[in-house]
């Protein structure tokens, strides 16, 4: 079979499954059966192998802890903490509980990694406030799913993780890419904000005193240390992102336990069994689109995408949109994990092709997947908030619509300036970032 009969058999399978509302990670495995049935060089049982090889990863093992540190934040009511530091800092500003809403997202993103667990923890506090206060339910709920897709581009992150795992880039290079694209998106939202509360005349809260925001910075300062630990120590070279995420179990479980004493003991077993939960969802996907990925190489389709984009001389800024629209569209459909996997293996030789930086590669497919997580008909970030809101998703559209604008801006930014992006991880890792 040629390369295009495989990809069309593939990618046409596992379309109509999405379509009948197979989940995707089934879907994924399901697409390479027929594959396997039909070429005489390949057995059915190279499906289960190839998943095993793709568990068989020590920098996957980063996933689940990293899943199990945000959980146990969020457990031991650090999250609160992270809301009245953000109301100190930026509450006197028009349109108050909005800009809180994104500082404290941009907080915890720099704990979690994880923007599920951002528009859950943060969406069921700020939410019912915001509603409270006078706040448009739609807005609430757009301003609260769009700042959680920073959970995901701030360090430390679980998408780095895997991306740097699966195609070799640095992961603290990744971590200190992503830097500048989150300042921007949060920078984004809060002028945002600022325009609807003149606009809307949302309410503002009285600026915070000198000793009252000093006492804001010392309740949040042991969660706020652990993005500085998790990674200054990769970027400093004391362990690797897999004993980074288990460090910040320890660290997270410590505060909990012994210093806020927020978690107990009997609440534990709870918070392992989500994260495990969680986890498992995750590490399946990886493992149905490492074997989906594996067939794409071996049937050497990524080369023959290769062949067809250098015949158009496409450069670094025409790849860079190519790849950022791929990932937008694929977003849209399919979980961030198994998109890295099938789609970013397939672009990542069209990049170095065109000369693209690994790390910009990376750093333009992440933040375009990020924004898969608040546009339909995937949207789990935009669910998860609309359920919390209590409102239909379609009514939160028109909002999310107008906040991803100027965000889009910054992903476009992102593709055009990569010396920019590239300048803090040159900065500080100039051995490792060519």
């Amino acid at each position: 079979m040629s390369p295009g009969e495989v990809a069309a058999i593939l990618f046409g399978t596992f379309g109509v499954l999405v379509i009948l509302r197979v989940p995707v990670a089934f879907a994924l495995g399901l697409a390479c059966v027929p594959v396997f049935f039909l070429s005489d060089r390949l057995s059915p049982t190279l499906l289960f192998d190839q998943m095993f090889v793709s568990y068989n990863s020590f920098v996957l093992l980063a996933v689940p802890f990293f899943l199990l540190a945000a959980n146990l934040m969020n457990s031991a009511g650090i999250t609160q903490r992270l809301i009245d530091l953000s109301k100190a800092l930026v509450g006197h500003l028009p349109g108050g509980l909005g800009h809180i809403n994104v500082v404290v997202s941009m907080l915890f993103a720099g704990i979690s990694g994880s923007s599920t667990a951002d528009a859950a923890g943060i969406g069921s506090l700020l939410i019912p406030q915001m509603k409270k206060q006078g706040y448009d339910s739609s807005f609430s709920v757009a301003i609260t799913a769009c700042s959680s897709v920073m959970g995901v581009i701030i360090p430390p992150s679980i998408l780095m993780v895997v991306w740097g795992g699966l195609m070799s880039v640095s992961i603290g290079g990744l971590f200190l890419a992503g830097v500048l694209p989150g300042i921007l998106i949060a920078g984004s939202m809060m002028g945002l904000v600022y325009i609807y509360a003149i606009r809307r005349g949302y309410p503002v809260y009285a600026r915070s005193t000198m000793p009252e925001v000093g006492r804001a910075i010392g309740s949040a300062v042991l969660p706020l240390m652990t993005p500085l630990i998790i990674v200054g120590g990769i970027v400093g070279g004391f362990f690797t992102p897999t004993e980074a995420s288990v460090v910040a179990v320890l660290y997270a479980l410590a505060i909990g336990l012994f210093v806020y004493r927020t978690v107990t003991f009997r609440t534990l077993p709870k918070v392992l069994y989500d994260s495990a939960r969680f986890a498992a969802i995750s590490l399946f996907c990886i493992g149905t689109a490492s074997a989906f990925g594996w067939i794409l190489a071996f049937f050497q389709i990524p080369k023959a995408l290769v062949t067809v984009m250098a015949a158009w001389g496409s450069g670094p800024v025409e790849t860079g949109l190519l790849v950022a629209a791929s990932f937008l569209i694929v977003g849209m459909f399919i979980d961030a994990i198994p998109a890295i996997i099938i789609l970013g293996t397939v672009l990542f030789p069209v990049a170095q092709a065109a000369g693209m930086h690994p790390i910009h590669f990376a750093i333009i497919g992440v933040v375009s997947l990020a924004f898969g997580l608040v546009t339909p008909p995937y949207g789990l970030c935009l669910l998860i908030a609309s359920s919390i809101g209590q409102i239909k998703l379609v009514h939160a559209l028109k909002d999310v619509g107008i906040i991803l604008l100027p965000m889009l801006g910054v992903l476009l930014f992102v593709i055009l300036f990569p010396e920019a992006i590239l300048a803090l991880p040159r900065l500080i890792m100039p051995k490792f970032i060519g």
